[in-house]
């Protein structure tokens, strides 16, 4: 393989792999290719998306976030918690979750650069703390109108129709009622994270940090701050994504969220090979979360059985970090 075909692979094999699957899947499975299909893929990995573009911030600066699932499910039982158990309005359940999001990310960050915890176990410890902390209130319960408390008590709060819009409106485009709110919001994220990292003065001291950090630091660059930073855009991000998945359940669903962990990790992993990156960015995050929605979206319009779905994931991850990684080590050993 000569060095101007090793580039070109490295570059856009990822994208023409992409293609591909849109081609073979609108061939193959009848229906797939439209505006329908478009925007229920689009739907399945905004939340996943969300969520993957606040651990990018976190792989950027050399760090991982393992907590951002039980992040969401939180901001999901809390926003419940909040409306239906203790009647708020919606703008007070939100501004609770992204209160706790930013906590917790601010905790992940004390823990890793005060602590010196290292940001696996760190993150792993929050990750169990919350799971078990969202249950408590409810002793394992979901949470919706009209439940039983435990003191005897019923439930009358409700969700609020501002909330539910959040995760249940539809914009017209090309035909009524297409686009959904929560795809909006990612594509929000998507592009001002972008626009942080790509662009701009933090961006970059982000990026230099994670190269080297010692480095970062003998040139005057606050390196605990902006870890810290970085943590905190996780949690914050992450209890978004929970927050748009209780509006659309309209209810706390104590099972919700169990795949958010796996699914965005593996979207911010496959982006390292979009456009031959092979570092964490928040364009790649976002096509490797539309990859993931593409294929499982595609294998279930073809009666691809549920179980296989996890493989088939599993094996593009390993697959596309192998394409990134190995190729990129032997364009740097010819000299590039």
């Amino acid at each position: 393989m000569n060095d101007r075909t090793l580039d070109f692979a490295i570059r856009y094999g990822f994208l023409l792999l992409l293609f591909g699957l849109i081609v073979y899947f609108s061939l193959a499975a009848p229906g797939f290719f439209g505006p329908l299909s478009a925007a229920f893929v689009l739907q399945s990995v905004a939340i996943t998306g969300i969520l993957a573009l606040g651990v990018t911030c976190t792989l950027v600066v050399d760090g991982f976030d393992l907590s951002i699932g039980a992040v969401a499910t939180s901001a999901l039982m809390l926003s419940a918690y909040s409306m239906v158990i203790l009647e708020h309005p919606a703008i007070v359940a939100v501004a609770l979750c992204l209160g706790m999001g930013a906590l917790v990310g601010l905790i992940n960050g004390l823990l890793i650069v005060k602590f010196r915890v290292p940001d696996l176990l760190a993150t792993l410890g929050m990750m169990f703390l919350l799971i078990g902390l969202q249950r408590i209130p409810t002793q394992g319960n979901s949470i919706a109108t009209g439940m039983t408390l435990s003191n005897g008590t019923v439930a009358e709060g409700t969700f609020s129709a501002a909330f539910l819009w959040l995760g249940r409106h539809r914009f017209d485009v090309v035909i009524e009622r297409l686009l959904p709110m929560p795809v909006v919001i990612f594509v929000v994220i998507a592009v001002l994270i972008w626009l942080l990292l790509g662009f701009t003065r933090h961006g970059r001291l982000m990026y230099a940090i994670g190269s080297n950090a010692r480095a970062a630091s003998l040139v005057g660059t606050p390196v605990n701050r902006y870890k810290i930073i970085a943590y905190m855009i996780s949690g914050v991000t992450a209890s978004v994504g929970g927050i748009l998945l209780a509006a659309r359940l309209g209810r706390g669903d104590i099972a919700s969220g169990n795949n958010l962990l796996l699914d965005s990790v593996a979207a911010a992993l496959i982006g390292f090979a979009v456009l031959g990156a092979a570092r964490p960015n928040a364009f790649g995050t976002a096509m490797g979360a539309l990859f993931v929605g593409i294929l499982l979206q595609g294998m279930t319009m073809m009666n691809a059985p549920y179980y296989t779905q996890d493989f088939v994931k599993g094996a593009v991850l390993v697959a596309a970090l192998v394409f990134t990684f190995y190729l990129s080590s032997r364009r740097t050993g010819t000299g590039h």
